[in-house]
């Protein structure tokens, strides 16, 4: 099973894995990073993530900025 690919160092971050609209809860804890920006997302707060890369991002702005990585 493909989990969030950040190891957590910090008790209070949550591992998670992503899915088509909804995540599950592997560790829960109060935050997971964004993927390119590293900053802390608290779960209440996440929005935007990629179930194929397994990432979590900060807002609509990362999330088009990897996408449009992965999608040149």
């Amino acid at each position: 099973m493909n989990t969030n690919h950040f190891l957590p160092n910090d008790p209070d971050q949550a591992t998670l894995h992503y899915g088509d609209g909804d995540y599950a809860i592997i560790k829960p804890g109060l935050y997971v990073l964004c993927a390119l920006t590293k900053s802390k997302i608290p779960l209440e707060s996440l929005r935007y993530w990629n179930p194929v890369t397994q990432e979590a991002y900060r807002g609509p702005e990362e999330a088009m900025i990897r996408w449009k990585t992965l999608n040149p």
